[in-house]
């Protein structure tokens, strides 16, 4: 059973990722998140990104939906998350993709605006990322390696430590 924390943080995710509020997450769904991120992003490889957030909802739609109409509820996805510490592979995994969508340039770093530039794809808005990224960065060279980037995507969600850097990856919680 996911923990208040890891319903709190899943919940936050699945509200940014429901584009039309129904309360399902739907490919959809992950089209209109990867629409935003590509028009945020302008000229960056668009073929690679979609390529990886609709790898993301095929994992996402086969670990989750569990009556297989092609809709996962919250806690369809909180059924999952209780049980990824279990399944780290499939989260490092997960983590390694999203890192390659993220670091725009390919250069191996993710920096401050492009961690920004994904925030304000996930969530839809532009709030300051600038506190949360300093937090993210452990070793404060101004920018997120992929080692990094793992660790926080699995703080985030197969952890249940408040305090640890990656349970605010999307966002303060």
């Amino acid at each position: 059973m996911a923990s208040d924390l890891q319903r709190k943080k899943t919940s936050i995710v699945f509200t940014a990722m429901d584009s039309n509020g129904d309360g399902f997450l739907e490919r959809a769904d992950f089209e209109a998140l990867t629409d935003r991120w590509e028009h945020i992003r302008g000229g960056a490889d668009q073929g690679r990104l979609r390529e990886i957030m609709m790898g993301w909802w095929d994992t996402l739609r086969s670990a989750s939906d569990h009556d297989r109409d092609d809709r996962v509820t919250v806690e369809e996805v909180l059924s999952v998350v209780s049980d990824l510490g279990t399944m780290l592979d499939l989260v490092v995994a997960t983590a390694e993709s999203m890192f390659e969508a993220v670091d725009e340039d390919g250069d191996g770093r993710v920096s401050a605006p492009e961690y920004g530039r994904m925030i304000h794809a996930w969530t839809g808005n532009d709030a300051p990322t600038d506190a949360v990224f300093a937090r993210l960065d452990l070793d404060g060279d101004g920018s997120i390696s992929k080692s990094e980037f793992v660790r926080h995507w699995v703080e985030f969600w197969a952890g249940d430590d408040a305090d640890a850097p990656g349970t605010h990856v999307f966002g303060e919680v």
